[in-house]
């Protein structure tokens, strides 16, 4: 029998595949879209340099955010939010799925980060 901490990491993944499984069918119907009236089929459209350039830039945004004397958590989250839709939107272009990332993560559950790395 399942302990309710195990249910409620279940639900909770669940909830978190459910949302990404979302964003992974709204990224690709973007592909179909105008350019003009959706962001995501203006990235589609510029190619990979202009999504990998617009990750460099999220990325550097939350560094400094991270690294300010003001950091908090809100300002955080979002920047966080922001690297992390733009990865989804790279991955999407490239056909990959956010449950093939997840799945890959799972995969590493109880291997030490240290082996993982040195096994690449």
């Amino acid at each position: 029998m399942e302990s309710c901490k195990d249910l409620v990491t279940i639900l909770y993944m669940e909830q978190t595949k459910n949302i990404l499984e979302e964003l992974d069918k709204t990224l690709k119907s973007r592909k179909k879209e105008d350019i003009d009236s959706s962001y995501v089929a203006s990235l589609f459209n510029e190619g990979i340099s202009a999504m990998t350039n617009k990750i460099l830039e999220e990325a550097k945004e939350l560094v400094e955010t991270a690294n300010s004397n003001g950091a908090n958590k809100k300002n955080l989250v979002h920047e966080t939010a922001d690297l992390w839709f733009h990865t989804l939107v790279l991955l999407s272009y490239e056909n990959i799925t956010s449950v093939e990332i997840l799945n890959e993560l799972s995969s590493r559950f109880g291997v030490s980060g240290l082996k993982e790395k040195q096994n690449r």
